[in-house]
């Protein structure tokens, strides 16, 4: 899709002190955007999946992992 422009409020101070060392804001403020998008789709995907998660939680709990008996260590 590329870079497109966007409006962003900062407080005062902290704009200045990144002015001040010499840090991307954009870079930056698209690094932490990009991580809580991630952090919130995983969320989603695990609130989504939770009934599944749990199923096979309490199979692995019955039962142990499966493939066991395969394992070398």
């Amino acid at each position: 899709m590329g870079r497109v422009k966007v409006n962003l409020t900062l407080d005062g101070d902290v704009a200045e002190a990144a002015r001040a060392l010499g840090l991307n804001m954009s870079r930056l403020a698209e690094a932490a955007i990009a991580e809580a998008a991630k952090i919130e789709r995983n969320r989603l995907w695990r609130a989504e999946n939770k009934a599944a998660i749990a199923t096979y939680a309490e199979e692995v709990a019955n039962d142990g992992l499966p493939l066991t008996r395969f394992r070398s260590f």
